[in-house]
């Protein structure tokens, strides 16, 4: 008895704490409503037009009346005779992204560390930061002009008196220009957590090493290396849902027939199907789909580091 009027007393209790706390507080909690509002009505309140990834979405029914279909535009999606292309696209420009796209930052941001001259390394700085405030159109657009046909990398090529090469029109250059021009545009910008976290390491580590006969080298490998590793970790899990989440303005621009064998991805095979032929019950039923194997990525990965090294995102 005495157990539950301890229990029915508690959440009186609670309730008045948390009483006490608005009216001390209640201009800050007055400054934050307008954010916490925003957040409701712009995130989580579209929410509920995930239910027409299982309706026919009619836009005269609206999202309650349009008929319930279940799983048919699941179905249908993997019966497509272009869902396992556009499926193996999508998984190898994502890997291939992080593979070759992950550490360039890591090795900048090494190499701007060791430059001792404060004003050559904020020039360094400031020329990898700029590609990244290019426009994606005008990232793409630069492309066209220098690799095109008419550009002057097929100029070079001919004066050399070898053949052009029709890097827009064969499949096979897509995923290079893909991963080397997303290189170029990030490296900058990605290194900049990576310079921040190397400006927390203990200078004395260096002094120490230096006084131990350690090249810049060895200093790197067990010092600044192992310094970056938890920002590196933390990283890493935040990019593992990009394996299947590949950006769809810069495939959407550089794309065209010729490139679908391997540039056709999974957000662009969408924009087909549902934007452009009005089917936004099965434009949302992939992209449902799509976030929730996101999800599930970014899920395996901080599980497995966290039991691999104890670093992880909770």
């Amino acid at each position: 008895m005495h157990e539950r009027s301890r229990l029915a007393v508690r959440p009186v209790a609670v309730w008045s704490r948390a009483r006490e706390e608005l009216k001390r507080n209640y201009i800050l909690y007055l400054m934050v409503c307008p954010a916490v509002i925003g957040f409701f009505l712009f995130h989580y309140r579209p929410l509920y037009g995930i239910t027409i990834a299982f309706k026919q979405y009619d836009l005269v029914l609206g999202f309650d009346r349009s008929p319930w279909v279940g799983l048919k535009h699941y179905i249908s999606f993997f019966h497509d005779p272009y869902a396992v292309r556009v499926i193996r696209n999508t998984l190898v420009l994502g890997f291939y992204s992080i593979l070759f796209g992950f550490w360039p930052p890591i090795v900048l941001a090494l190499l701007l560390n060791e430059i001792t001259s404060m004003r050559w390394k904020r020039l360094f700085q400031s020329i990898s930061y700029l590609p990244h405030f290019i426009a994606m159109v005008v990232v793409v657009g630069m492309m066209v002009q220098l690799l095109g046909s008419n550009g002057p990398v097929n100029a070079i090529l001919q004066q050399m008196g070898l053949e052009q090469i029709p890097f827009f029109n064969e499949s096979g250059y897509f995923r290079t220009l893909y991963i080397g021009s997303g290189i170029w545009q990030g490296i900058g910008w990605g290194s900049i957590l990576y310079i921040a976290a190397l400006t927390g390491i203990d200078p004395e580590l260096y002094e120490a090493s230096y006084m131990d006969g350690a090249n810049r080298f060895r200093r790197m490998w067990h010092i600044s290396i192992p310094g970056l590793l938890p920002t590196i970790t933390i990283l890493f899990i935040l990019h593992a849902s990009d394996i299947i989440n590949v950006g769809f303005e810069k495939v959407y621009l550089m794309l065209n027939p010729a490139l679908y064998e391997t540039g056709d991805v999974i957000q662009t095979y969408v924009y087909r199907r549902g934007i452009v032929e009005r089917n936004f019950s099965f434009a949302t039923a992939v992209g449902l789909m799509n976030s929730v194997a996101s999800f599930l990525i970014l899920y395996v990965t901080n599980r497995l580091s966290r039991k691999a090294n104890g670093q992880s995102l909770w």
